[in-house]
């Protein structure tokens, strides 16, 4: 589940750049902004899917 969660969370973010380079080469503000956030969203899941994989990985063990 975890790779189809990693596949899902990647396309989500293409979809999301796809939209926001339409957004951005159309002058539509709207769809550049709903782009963004897909891309931002995606992003945030991909990160929360990692800590799952990798629980108590916040990369400061060790440091001082």
């Amino acid at each position: 589940m975890s790779f189809l969660g990693k596949a899902r969370a990647k396309a989500e973010e293409l979809l999301g750049r796809a939209e926001q380079v339409y957004g951005e080469s159309h002058g539509d503000a709207a769809a550049e902004v709903a782009g963004e956030a897909h891309v931002l969203e995606a992003e945030a899941e991909e990160e929360e899917l990692e800590r799952e994989e990798h629980p108590g990985g916040d990369g400061l063990t060790g440091a001082h």
